[in-house]
Order: structure tokens, then C-alpha cells, then sequence
């Protein structure tokens, strides 16, 4: 499987996923409010069951709020997802135990560009079925979309969505 003509390759990484740092940052703020109000529960008159018997609880969202900070910002290192485009297959490669994804361009019937629905709850996917349709998407606004010959749709998401859309369009021109 290895070639040296490599015509496009892409490397997605999982913390850059939106979903994700929703989440993460959600929880973070959450951790580090709760150790504010634990410092400074005689400040704000409350009278929290936890607080008063553990003087370490306010510690301990301290250390988990700053654990998922750093979590996050070690997870924009981690590679999700990476795109090669030979001549002849595009070849996917997701995270360290699963399958390398090899798709076939003889069998593309047809392909194109499409921007996915504006929201920032998508989560990271790495070859999804569902209803015939298989998905690959870490971030970004666009995915190219293909059809085999066998009504398999594959969507990949895409940061450089009009490059690889270009060069899987003169492939499979060439082809055809």
C-alpha cells in the first residue's frame, strides 16, 4: 500500500474538534468555579454539606479543573484522522488500533463539495455506517462527498475541502 506519489495529505487533529472543547471548557469553568466557591463560601453567606466537612474538596476541583485543562491542551496533539490521495486510492488513517480506510477511485461514480448544517455540536467520527453512509469528520465547515459503485456514500470532512475536492475531481476525470 505504500507509494511514494502522494497528490494530497491532510492530518486531523482530535482537539480541535468544537464539541470537544465545548465540553472540556464547560467543565473546567465548572471545577474552578466550585474551588472559588469553596475559598470564599464566608464571602457569599453559603453553607455547602461538602465544604464544611472536607476542607480539601475546594482542592480537589482545583486539581481536576486544572487535569482537563491540560488534558485539552494535549489532546490538539493527538491525530485523529489522516487523508492521503494517490492515484489511484485515498487512503484514511484514524488512531492507533484502528484500520487503515482504502477507497478505490476506479469505483467513484461521482463526487462533491458540500458544507455541512452551521452548528457546534458535531462530534469527531472515524468510519461511521449509518444508512449507507460513511463518515469521516474531525472539524471544519465542508466535507467532500462519494459515491461508489455499490450506493456506498463516504463522507469526508475536510479543512482543505476545494483542494482535495480538485484533485479527487481530476482523478476521477482522468479515469472516466
Amino acid at each position: 500500500m505504500q507509494n511514494k506519489n502522494i497528490l494530497f495529505e491532510e492530518k486531523q487533529y482530535l482537539g480541535h474538534n468544537r464539541l470537544s472543547i465545548v465540553i472540556r471548557t464547560a467543565l473546567a469553568i465548572f471545577c474552578l468555579f466550585s474551588y472559588y466557591l469553596s475559598e470564599n463560601s464566608n464571602l457569599l453567606n453559603i453553607n455547602i454539606f461538602i465544604i464544611q466537612n472536607n476542607s480539601n474538596s475546594g482542592f480537589i476541583f482545583f486539581v481536576v479543573g486544572n487535569c482537563i485543562l491540560i488534558l485539552s491542551a494535549a489532546l490538539t496533539f493527538v491525530l485523529h484522522i489522516e487523508t492521503k490521495v494517490y492515484e489511484n486510492y485515498i487512503l484514511l488513517e484514524g488512531f492507533w488500533t484502528s484500520r487503515k480506510i482504502k477507497i478505490d477511485l476506479n469505483t467513484i461514480t461521482s463526487i462533491k463539495k458540500t458544507k455541512l448544517k452551521k452548528t457546534i455540536f458535531r462530534r469527531a467520527v472515524y468510519n461511521l455506517h449509518n444508512r449507507g453512509v460513511i463518515k469521516f469528520y474531525t472539524s471544519g465547515q465542508d466535507f467532500i462527498e462519494l459515491t461508489d459503485d455499490a450506493n456506498f456514500t463516504y463522507k469526508i470532512g475536510s479543512q482543505k475541502a476545494q483542494e482535495l475536492y480538485n484533485i479527487l475531481k481530476q482523478i476521477i476525470k482522468i479515469k472516466n
